[in-house]
Order: structure tokens, then sequence, then C-alpha cells
């Protein structure tokens, strides 16, 4: 019985062993490695591969194996990043995906072949706002591409006297206008127009 009991033990201690830290990210339908969210990732849906940093986003570095590269770093007003070893890096301007392929070519110069992740931890350079006859005014992070409508969707909807015609988005000098009640009935489809970082949503 006692040997029988060490036999059955022996695979539960060998489960514990395998932390995180030992166990390999799984591979992705296309061969290549899929990386786990980041800890309090709020921009696990940011396409990596389109979604351009920008100054105050914290991003989330995870080098394979290599502790002392991965965790968050935030995104200088400069636009850098600063890493152990390697100093200073260009990330604004860049999207995660290419910024991995820097970071990775940066490290091979002290590690043998990086295995590099980057993801967007937290969107802070991107941003739009609604103003007006709406329950939730107020800033809104603009972390996956947006229109009017769906942006929209998020204030809570209108109140008693919005009129909800003549809906104005605020883009510097550029006015556009937004006809809720056609474009929620698919007309005028033109309208809703995709949000950029800065535009503002007013509703009379």
């Amino acid at each position: 019985m006692a040997v029988a009991c060490l036999f059955l033990a022996a695979p539960a201690h060998a489960q514990e062993q395998a932390g995180p830290e030992n166990v390999k990210p799984p591979e992705a339908a296309n061969g290549t490695e899929t990386s786990p969210a980041a800890p309090g990732n709020i921009g696990a849906g940011v396409d990596i591969h389109k979604y351009v940093i920008g100054a105050e986003d914290v991003l989330y570095i995870r080098v394979w194996r290599e502790p002392d590269f991965t965790g968050p770093e935030v995104v200088r007003p400069d636009g850098k990043i600063t890493m152990p070893l390697i100093g200073e890096l260009q990330a604004g301007g860049l999207t995660p995906e290419q910024l991995s392929k820097s970071v990775a070519a940066a490290l091979s110069k002290y590690i043998n072949k990086p295995d590099v992740m980057i993801s967007l931890q937290s969107v802070q350079s991107k941003r739009y706002f609604i103003d007006g006859q709406v329950n939730r005014a107020g800033e809104y992070k603009l972390v996956t591409p947006t229109t009017v409508l769906e942006a929209l969707s998020h204030a809570g909807g209108f109140r008693d006297w919005a009129n909800v015609k003549k809906i104005r988005i605020l883009r510097g000098a550029t006015t556009f206008r937004f006809n809720y009640k056609d474009v929620s009935r698919g007309k005028k489809m033109e309208e809703n127009i995709y949000l950029e970082n800065g535009d503002h949503i007013i509703v009379p």
C-alpha cells in the first residue's frame, strides 16, 4: 500500500512543479506561439498587427524563459521604452508585432534566439469624447476600431430632449454629421464613420 501511494503521489507532485514558468505557451494553428494574456490586460482585443503604440500606453513584454526581461513597460512621452541591457528602444509609431521583432533583434546580442511577445496591457494614448444629451458623457478609451454608432451605445442611451438627428463629430477643424435615426435603420451608413484619436461626439 505504501508503494502504491508513492506512485500515485508522484504525478501530482510533478504537476505542481510544472508552474507557468516551466510550461511553454501552446502553438497556434499556423505554428506560431500564442502568448497568454498579460495580467490585468484591458487591451486583449487589440490587433497586434494594426494597433499603433502611442505615448503612455502600457505594454506587457514577455520574453520566454527570461523573467528579467518580462513585465510591464510604460511608453514615455518621447515614444521610447527602456529595457535591461538593451537600453532605449523606439516603441511609439510601431505595432506590438513590429516592436516584438525590434526587441528580439536587440536581445539576440545577449540571448540565443529570444522569443518575444508584446501585448497591450492598457490603452492610454488614444481616446474619444462624448458630450451633450447622453446618460454617460465623458472620455472613452479607443482600444479597437470603433464606429460612431458603437461609441454611442457605450454612452448609456440618450436623454429625453436629445436631438439624435443632428449629432456632430468634431475632428480638429472638420465636422461630420450623424443622424442616429437614419443610421440605426440602415440608412446613410456613410455617416457611421470610424472614430480617430481625439474625436469629440456632441449630442445636442
